[in-house]
């Protein structure tokens, strides 16, 4: 499931005060005004609550911008590590246009997979009616989509770093960032192809669900799946996830957005071995299937061989184990249904669930009819295969101006696009503080210093 990205905050900026143009005076004016609805709209969307939250004509026009002084735009970095555990980190001051471009497009690409995940967090609600074939298809298609349209923009920004000299203000929009981040938009594209088909997922929330009544008169469906082509695009993901893990892990990021991606790649490989063994069930190898299920297990930080080698007694410490991993699905359970940052685990968890549903159903099977051997972990892991791609990322078009809005810039501007004290889109301060309920203007008329009524 996409990453809980939190949009970055910027500050105000007026184009006039560093640029002018000769050639369209107007032009300043309409980027501080552009620029002020990003920033206005960055402003909006941090005071939301949980859960509230085509072909372009080609033309060119010389347009002659002159650099009157350095510019100061302030962004706040979300995903570079904090200076304090806990804390926000502070805001980078940029003076380059470039990086301010850098910052926005970024922020667009994770707004993109904030919508993916909206458009996928009906699929995990436990609280409500299950969701249809069809409106699940829609789903997943949909937050697909969004993800490869960011994954294009994360490639637009990695071609246009390789032209600059600067190095970067923040670990934020460096160039191995960027490349990271389109990786992990690509591996979770890939896992989401997979989804698309995949039954068992649906299958173990349909049993958590409170709200579902089909088992009463009918057992779930389980088509047959193409098992060995979809491991294939799991160890694609489980590859993507591998180089983004790689690209930021000398860098100064954020731990829990590290943690993110090699949880990511622990759960596409465990995925992939779960696949594996489906293939194998069908093809009659009960034991081999079980093997593989382990082996997805343990890529998930869970052993089976030696518990099923032992005398079967639970010890102590796995009494402890079971109540901690009940514990962490109930807590899961409550942000999936409050909104919040539900899905960190990178999906660990819900694949963990599905393994062992099969485990349980396998294993009975094979300790009643079938009494296969259950072939060691290791030999199965050295007999993946690679990864199979999917997904092209389309190159990202930037968005022209229409000529005649570029035509309506040679005007002088009617205004001045001086900003004044104008907070950021950060900044939770209120921009008036006149008491509520009073006339303007008479602020001063009202004793607010001292607690004694009169």
């Amino acid at each position: 499931m996409p990453y809980p990205f939190t949009l970055p905050t910027t500050s105000s900026f007026s184009f006039s005060s560093s640029f002018t143009c000769e050639s369209h005076p107007s032009l300043p004016l309409n980027a501080s005004t552009h620029r002020g609805v990003v920033r206005d709209t960055l402003k909006k969307f941090k005071r939301l609550p949980p859960l509230s939250s085509n072909q372009q004509p080609k033309y060119s026009e010389d347009i002659t911008v002159t650099l009157r002084t350095a510019p100061s735009i302030e962004w706040r970095p979300t995903l570079s590590s904090p200076p304090l555990p806990g804390r926000e980190c502070p805001r980078t001051k940029i003076s380059s246009l470039e990086y301010d471009l850098f910052f926005t497009l970024s922020t667009l690409a994770s707004a993109l997979t904030l919508q993916s995940r909206t458009a996928l967090h009906p699929l995990y609600l436990t609280t409500t009616a299950p969701v249809g074939t069809t409106h699940r298809q829609t789903a997943i298609s949909s937050a697909t989509k969004s993800l490869l349209d960011a994954a294009g923009i994360y490639d637009y920004l990695s071609t246009r770093a390789e032209f600059l000299s600067s190095p970067p203000p923040t670990p934020d929009i460096t160039p191995s960032t960027i490349r990271a981040l389109k990786s992990l938009a690509l591996a979770e594209a890939t896992l989401l192809a997979v989804l698309k088909d995949d039954p068992y997922p649906a299958i173990v929330q349909q049993q958590r669900n409170e709200n579902d009544t089909e088992w009463m008169y009918k057992s779930p469906d389980i088509p047959k799946v193409r098992a060995h082509l979809f491991a294939r695009l799991c160890l694609a993901a489980a590859e993507h996830a591998s180089q983004a893990y790689a690209l930021v892990n000398s860098n100064k990021i954020n731990s829990e957005f590290v943690k993110y991606l090699d949880d990511l790649r622990r759960t596409a490989r465990a995925r992939a071995c779960r696949f594996f063994g489906i293939d194998a069930e069908l093809g009659e190898e009960t034991g081999k299937g079980i093997g593989w299920l382990w082996a997805g297990l343990k890529e998930l930080g869970v052993d089976r061989e030696g518990k099923h080698a032992a005398s079967g007694e639970k010890s102590k410490s796995s009494l402890m184990k079971g109540l901690k991993k009940e514990w962490t699905e109930r807590r899961e359970d409550k942000k999936v249904e409050r909104g919040l940052d539900w899905g960190a685990d990178a999906g660990r968890l819900e694949e963990m669930r599905v393994i062992e549903m099969l485990e349980g159903k396998w294993v009975r099977q094979n300790d009643t009819i079938m009494t296969q051997a259950i072939p060691p972990i290791g030999p199965l892991l050295a007999q993946m295969p690679t990864g199979r791609e999917i997904h092209t990322v389309k190159p990202f078009q930037p968005p022209l101006l229409e000529p005649n809005v570029l035509e309506a810039m040679r005007a002088p501007p009617d205004r001045s696009d001086e900003l004044g004290n104008y907070l950021s889109s950060d900044d939770e301060r209120a921009v008036d503080s006149s008491l509520v309920g009073a006339f303007p203007g008479t602020h001063g008329e009202y004793r607010t210093g001292t607690p004694n009524y009169y």
